[in-house]
Formats: structure tokens, C-alpha cells, sequence
């Protein structure tokens, strides 16, 4: 029997990458497509050699194209850390909607279902905590983190167009932060900036006072999330990430305490819009999905401790 065909956008990315070597896993035949602006070859050189996988360098923003037939597509191409999209802000805004719009006409061509890689950032900054599904977010579409957000939530309103009109099989993923090994260190989130700090022998930055919460999530249980999702017959927004919340302060000491080494915590102003809470309300995917995270904080940031310092 033919192996069941995947395309992955944003393939050579931090959450792309690990999506390939997971669906090689379960047995797909699997086509990965970048456009490199972000995502790295270093992530999936590991993957070129082999028969049941293909990498086309393309921007889904100006057209996507691939032969042959298709049952999934999994968008995943955008920048999606501040650095990235307040770097690159037009072409942000462009892969959440032209991009998005390339890949539901893909999908509709092809008779395949497509999951959107959405974000918790449609909740902006949060005046419900945790968040839910049903929230409806407090986002500034003029301020300098709107490029991200509102084309997330775009993406999510023309995804869900597809659905309704067009009878599409669509799924929609709010990913929470998430860490583990490929990631970028200099991508200006939390968690990667710690670390590289912490190797490098730097102090560590935090903004703001560092009373503002974040929940993150290893990769894994994030990658395991997705693929249930996929295959649920579920096509409203779910959150996936860990509802474990800490605050910047207590996450940057310990970094500290994980690496051994003696750096102090140094203050800057808090950016714009930076929100100040950030927790996922779980309930809908233990439901629906019986999906929760597995892997505890301790035990994720080690490993990815492991994979920087080797």
C-alpha cells in the first residue's frame, strides 16, 4: 500500500523539523517546504537521504505547488518569536494570510485535510486567565506585536471560511510557548535567550520585573498534541501547551540552578504589549484529545541544556 503523503510548511523550523522526523515515524511519506528565512537545513539534513521524504525551498506566500497527491498539509510556516516578526513584519502578516490562503486552496485541490499552526498570541494580552478557547482575546492591531497576532487570527477566520463554505477537513492548533533542542538561541524568546545566555557566561535579561508568567511545553508533548489533533474529527481552535505557569524571575534562577554556573538576573523595561500572563486552559484537549503534557519542566530544560552544550 502507498504510504499516505504529508506536506509540512515551515518544514526546516524548530516545530516543523520535529513534525517530519515524527511523521516519518508513524510511517508517512513526507514533503517538507521552507523558505529558509527562519528555519535552518541543519534541522532535517539528518532526514535528506532518505526516500520517504523531500525538501522543496519555497515561499508558501507566493505559491505553493506540489505534484502528486496529498492527504494532510500541516502549515506551519512563519515567523513566531518578537525578533523574527518585528524584523520581518510584512512577510509575517503575508504567510499567515496569503500563505494561509495558498495552503487551503492546496488543500482543497488535493482533497486533503490541513491543521493551521495558530498561537496563544490571538489572546494578546489576557484579561481572562487561564485562557480558554472561548476567549476572545485583547489584541492592539496597530502595535508592533500585531503583525503576529492579528495574522494568526486572520488565518483563523479564513480557516474556518474554508470549513464552512468549501466543506473543508480543517483543524486549528493554539500552540503555548515551547522548547526543546533546535531551537534558535537567538531568537529572542524567554527561554532560548536564558540559555544561551547562561553558556555563554552572560547575565541574564529579564524584562519588566519579571512578575509576568509564562507556561512552556516540550516539544514532544507538543508533537504528539498536533498529530492527535490531526487526526480528530475536531474542527474548532484547541490549545495545546502546559498549563505548569512560572514567572520570568523564577524560570531565569532556574536556569541558573540547572547550569551551575553564577550569573546574576539583570532588569531591562518591559517591550510593548509584552504580555503579562500567559496559561493554557488545557480541559478541551484532555476531552477531546485525551492529551496532556507529559514531560515536567526539569526534565525538558535538561535535555535541552544537553543539546546546546554538546
Amino acid at each position: 500500500m502507498a504510504k499516505q503523503r504529508v506536506l509540512i510548511t515551515g518544514g526546516a523550523g524548530f516545530l516543523g523539523s520535529h513534525l517530519c522526523d515524527r511523521f516519518l515515524k508513524e510511517g508517512y511519506y513526507v514533503i517538507a517546504m521552507d523558505n529558509l528565512i527562519t528555519g535552518n537545513l541543519k534541522n532535517i539534513e539528518h532526514l535528506m537521504h532518505r526516500e520517504d521524504f523531500e525538501f522543496y525551498h519555497g515561499d508558501v506566500s507566493n505559491y505553493v505547488h506540489v505534484p502528486g497527491e496529498l492527504d494532510y498539509i500541516l502549515h506551519f510556516a512563519s515567523p513566531a518569536s518578537p525578533i523574527d516578526y518585528l524584523k520581518m513584519p510584512i512577510q509575517t502578516l503575508k504567510v499567515g494570510s496569503l500563505g494561509t490562503h495558498n495552503c487551503l486552496g492546496l488543500a482543497r485541490a488535493k482533497n486533503a485535510r490541513i491543521l493551521v499552526a495558530s498561537t496563544s498570541e490571538v489572546y494578546g494580552d489576557p484579561t481572562v486567565h487561564p485562557q480558554t478557547e472561548e476567549y476572545w482575546g485583547n489584541v492592539n492591531p496597530v502595535g508592533p506585536r500585531g503583525v503576529y497576532d492579528e495574522a494568526k487570527r486572520f488565518q483563523e477566520a479564513i480557516t474556518m471560511a474554508y470549513h464552512t463554505y468549501h466543506k473543508l477537513e480543517t483543524r486549528i492548533i493554539r500552540i503555548f510557548n515551547t522548547y526543546g533542542p533546535r531551537m534558535r538561541l537567538n531568537d529572542g524568546r524567554a527561554l532560548p535567550a536564558f540559555l544561551g545566555q547562561a553558556l555563554r557566561g552572560e547575565d541574564l535579561t529579564v524584562f519588566g520585573d519579571g512578575s509576568q508568567t509564562r507556561s512552556f511545553c516540550y516539544v514532544d508533548d507538543l508533537v504528539e498534541g498536533i498529530y492527535r489533533l490531526l487526526l480528530s474529527d475536531y474542527p474548532y481552535p484547541v490549545n495545546i501547551g502546559n498549563p505548569d505557569e512560572i514567572s520570568i524571575k523564577d524560570f531565569a534562577e532556574e536556569i541558573i540552578k540547572l547550569t551551575g554556573t553564577q550569573q546574576k538576573i539583570v532588569y531591562k523595561p518591559l517591550p510593548q504589549d509584552d504580555p503579562m500572563q500567559r496559561q493554557p486552559d488545557i480541559t478541551k484537549a484532555k476531552e477531546i484529545l485525551g492529551w496532556e503534557p507529559k514531560v515536567a519542566r526539569s526534565e525538558g530544560l535538561k535535555i535541552t541544556y544537553e543539546f546546546y552544550a554538546n
